[in-house]
């Protein structure tokens, strides 16, 4: 996985431009995470567009994120945070969480990436909530662009099995043409 094309000047412009549903997506991330939560871990931090919507929600809980751009991160600006450059393939930081999340960033994994991926969170958190682009079943509901070899969506039933046998129990709270968001809990 590689951050080849985003920059932390233009990557806001680009979500809104390319994802014609983002600041939707945003929100439903968001309102996916409520519960109490104290410690957090981020996958595909980014900017931090998601984890302040996020950490809105969950006053003083303790934030780790992790991207592998240090330049995203630095952008990120949020207080209090722990920002780890870092790829969502590698060892995930030391637990547990109460909570895990991810936006618009495990698409990019192929599906035996995303299938050890969810074990590994499996083992961090009883909380997952994963925002992502899918593939729809209705191909003209496929409007986010994609980049052969660098964007692999996946069916919703898929990445949904992939996570029952991860070991969670998986709610659909939001889906909308090629975008989803899936609050996933431990059974």
């Amino acid at each position: 996985m590689s951050q080849f094309h985003f920059t932390p000047d233009d990557y806001l412009e680009l979500m809104h431009e390319e994802v014609p549903r983002y600041a939707e997506l945003q929100d439903e991330t968001a309102r996916a995470t409520e519960g109490q939560v104290e410690t957090i871990l981020e996958l595909g931090t980014g900017t931090g567009e998601t984890a302040r919507r996020v950490l809105a929600l969950h006053p003083g809980a303790r934030l780790v994120g992790i991207d592998e751009s240090a330049k995203m991160l630095a952008a990120a600006d949020i207080p209090g945070a722990d920002l780890r450059v870092g790829r969502i393939e590698d060892p995930l930081p030391e637990g547990p969480f109460d909570l895990v999340f991810s936006c618009l960033a495990v698409h990019h994994l192929d599906a035996d990436g995303k299938r050890d991926l969810f074990r590994r969170v499996a083992a961090v958190t009883h909380t997952f909530v994963l925002a992502d682009v899918i593939v729809p079943e209705d191909p003209a509901e496929a409007v986010t662009p994609l980049t052969p070899g660098f964007d692999l969506p996946d069916r919703l039933e898929d990445l949904t099995g992939w996570l029952e046998q991860a070991g969670f129990h998986v709610e659909r709270t939001w889906v909308r043409g090629d975008l989803a968001v899936l609050r996933c809990r431990t059974r």
